[in-house]
């Protein structure tokens, strides 16, 4: 209900033993629009003139209300005072101060789509400048009382981190898994990939949205073009530069066609303990000692026994090449291997979260390039918006889970059985990682997680006529 608030209830201005008219400001509570009017001290309420001192009037919404106050009829807070500024509120602020009430780890019942960001738009920092400039602040606080120079933890005193070499194993395990059974679900669960553009589909058909945006897209009308999915389609390869010592001087423009490129989950896997012969990389027994704020020698290992190998704390898998992949031949395989690749996905992307913590990755604000290593490469080869002002050079930030394991989203189809996609009914779909929604096709049972962009409780319309019916 639309409550109206005579400024005479706030504060009164007697001019000629008269009060103000009651019908100068009024508050919708409701549409939150405030009229805003002028008051002069000698003649009521008119136009400013020079010899004039005026007021303005701000009313200030979403205010704490009192105990004996109601919903409805509880009026809105009001200031008043000469040349007044408008006052905001920082939302993330409020939140740091008063604290979030909502469970972080409740999982909502839906939630949006992640968010695409053009070729245009920078990624967000992890954590805001704000965030990183306070803490910054606070650890200069606390290094007045320290000693200047404080031995340093590992993995940046170039030892290795004891408790997360089983995580790497872990992980590094875990993609070989993901991997050689998604090729044995491609044998018996259809997967469709456009011929002009990044999109896929799981599903018997694909979907008939006009998505496309490769080449030639406006003279098939935005339609695609559907074709067999590979490994490569559903997992996206993201590819970093292998580092046989990881605190060793930054790779240079010119070094960048010398220096082997790898997965960077593979290479994330390395650094954090896991040993391969084909990628050597640099292992020191003593940590570094520093000589200045970036400077360091490597300790005197002489005098240590020559080093054995060590056996590797658990066996690494290898990939099965596409000739000996093997299709599963009954239902109770299929969900068998539906549930096991599900398990090394989500086992994967969380060992890698936690190896993260420790071992620093980076990637580019403008263009999808990853370094896993303390600083970014010098390589000039950074084609994205307006790169010339840069010199081809990379905005190096911190990496999130996604930049190094993307997902790849894909149209939940809700009844494989059933009727095929409507494109006028796209907005009732949801979406889930294109891994997931395979192992649900193939008789995994859904984590609950990815539940709420599925649209799981959304009824979908049977008709055209429904749909439009749709508030």
């Amino acid at each position: 209900m639309a409550s109206i608030l005579s400024f005479s209830n706030v504060i009164g201005f007697s001019d000629n033993n008269s009060l103000f008219s009651s019908s100068l400001c009024k508050l919708n509570s409701r549409s939150n629009i405030v009229e805003i009017k002028t008051f002069s001290l000698h003649n009521g309420c008119r136009k400013i003139g020079n010899d004039h001192t005026y007021f303005r009037l701000y009313a200030l919404f979403g205010g704490r209300k009192e105990n004996n106050e109601k919903n409805d009829s509880a009026t809105s807070k009001v200031t008043l005072s000469g040349n007044q500024q408008p006052i905001r509120t920082d939302a993330k602020q409020w939140r740091r101060e008063h604290g979030d009430s909502k469970n972080r780890n409740e999982v909502p019942q839906n939630a949006d789509f992640p968010r695409h960001y053009s070729r245009k738009e920078k990624k967000p920092f992890p954590v805001p400048i704000v965030e990183l400039r306070r803490a910054a602040r606070e650890r200069i606080k606390k290094m007045k009382d320290e000693p200047r120079r404080k031995p340093l933890p590992p993995p940046k005193n170039g030892l290795l981190v004891k408790n997360l070499i089983p995580d790497a194993h872990d992980v590094y395990n875990a993609r070989i898994t993901l991997i050689n059974n998604i090729k044995k679900l491609l044998k018996v669960v259809p997967v469709h990939a456009c011929g002009w553009c990044s999109e896929i589909h799981v599903g018997p058909v694909g979907h008939p949205f006009k998505s496309c945006k490769g080449s030639q897209a406006n003279l098939r009308k935005g339609l695609h073009e559907w074709t067999n999915a590979h490994v490569e389609d559903i997992l996206i390869p993201v590819e970093a530069y292998h580092l046989y010592d990881r605190l060793g001087k930054r790779i240079t423009h010119e070094e960048r066609f010398s220096i082997p490129r790898i997965p960077a989950v593979v290479e994330l896997c390395i650094q954090a303990g896991v040993e391969i012969p084909e990628f050597p990389t640099k292992r020191r027994r003593k940590p570094i000692i520093r000589i200045g704020r970036k400077e360091f020698v490597d300790a005197d290992e002489s005098e240590l026994p020559d080093r054995v190998p060590d056996k590797p704390i658990k066996p690494l898998l290898a990939e099965i090449p596409d000739s000996e992949i093997v299709a599963p031949v009954n239902k109770e395989e299929i969900v068998h291997l539906a549930e096991e690749t599900l398990q090394a996905w989500e086992q994967m992307r969380r060992g890698a979260k936690r190896v993260m913590r420790m071992y620093h990755v980076r990637v580019c604000g403008y263009c999808p390039e990853i370094h896993v290593g303390p600083n970014g490469t010098k390589a000039q080869n950074c084609g994205a918006h307006k790169h010339q002002q840069r010199n081809g050079q990379h905005g190096w930030q911190s990496a999130v889970l996604n930049d190094l394991i993307p997902p790849r989203f894909v149209w939940h189809v809700p009844d494989v059985n059933g009727p095929p996609l409507e494109r006028e009914l796209r907005n009732f779909y949801g979406q889930a990682p294109a891994v997931v929604e395979m192992c649900i096709q193939a008789g995994a049972e859904l984590p609950e997680q990815y539940k709420s962009t599925m649209r799981l409780n959304v009824g979908i319309p049977s008709t055209l006529q429904e749909a439009e019916m749709v508030v």
